[in-house]
């Protein structure tokens, strides 16, 4: 993971210390695995923190260390003074949870799962009810949470002045990468991400079904040249960004798609003597295909971005 980004100043904060009399108080509403791993992080650096969440038994573990734990949304709300945020199931939770609850003047940081445009109207919903707003997507699983050295950090989006006011408190779990006013577009970075991620685990998944039927083959080291080579073959994200930004999707290609839909054959070849099924390649072979059947062979990736997109 890599928490750099157009914000000069994104960090991790140092947790050591744990004197709560100057340290901002934190509303956490929401305690599944996630929350709680948010909540045990602010409560080691010394934050006060009120939790609240719909199964009261899952409070335990963070009361039991420190935490207040109130009956309802409205309670935690009310008594608010620093950032309320929302580690929630989905946006409709946040919905449900947020029924009724006056919002006005609070500082409302979601970092529920959301989609971009659940991001930009649940922005609008805040403002309409006095309250400033920030989304965030977490990029990190909870163990790494209040660790800075795993490197998970949290894309942020939406009001730049509530995020430099609580900064320091929102460092505690996870480094702080702001990316951009629009609301929609820490969800995007965030989704944009894990989807590209979701194609490596289908390409590993691939591999290993295709090398799991040799008995003599030692599968640690082929899981550490597999490893090594899709950390080399990352960089090419930043040629497909390049040829995005210029337009010249030939620029710099050294592998162009035709040689590559050629290649493709062969991957399925071995695929079927392999014993397995391809299917988890076919789709993207088939788009290779039919921008090299449109006269694109001599480009890199960049066209099939277009091919993808419904508009």
């Amino acid at each position: 993971m890599n928490a750099n980004s157009t914000d000069s100043t994104d960090s991790t904060s140092d947790t050591s210390t744990t004197d709560s009399s100057a340290k901002t108080p934190v509303t956490l509403l929401g305690l599944g695995d996630m929350g709680i791993a948010l909540g045990r992080a602010w409560l080691a650096a010394g934050h006060p923190l009120t939790v609240w969440n719909r199964t009261p038994e899952k409070a335990g573990p963070l009361t039991a260390e420190g935490a207040r734990a109130v009956a309802t949304p409205a309670e935690a709300v009310a008594a608010a003074s620093g950032p309320v945020v929302l580690c929630l199931l989905d946006d409709a939770s946040v919905s449900e949870t947020l029924e009724g609850v006056d919002l006005r003047g609070k500082d409302v940081v979601n970092l529920t799962t959301n989609t971009p445009a659940e991001g930009r109207r649940r922005a609008a919903w805040a403002s309409e009810r006095g309250a400033r707003f920030l989304d965030g997507g977490i990029m990190a699983v909870p163990p790494m949470i209040g660790i800075p050295e795993t490197g998970g950090y949290v894309f942020y989006s939406g009001d730049r002045a509530l995020l430099e006011q609580h900064r320091e408190t929102l460092e505690v779990p996870a480094g702080v990468t702001f990316v951009g006013e629009d609301a929609g577009h820490a969800a995007l970075h965030d989704i944009a991400l894990l989807s590209a991620m979701t194609g490596m685990f289908a390409g590993i998944t691939h591999a290993f079904a295709l090398v799991e039927p040799e008995k003599d083959l030692d599968r640690a080291r082929f899981a550490g040249l597999l490893a090594e080579w899709l950390g080399i073959m990352s960089g090419s994200a930043q040629d497909l960004a390049a040829q995005l930004e210029s337009g010249d999707y030939e620029e710099g290609v050294v592998s162009n798609l035709a040689m590559m839909a050629t290649a493709n054959e062969t991957f399925v070849a071995t695929a079927r003597e392999q014993s397995v099924d391809p299917r988890l390649l076919v789709p993207f072979i088939d788009v290779m295909r039919q921008r090299v059947d449109q006269g694109y062979g001599d480009e890199g990736l960049a066209g099939t971005v277009g091919l993808i997109r419904s508009e």
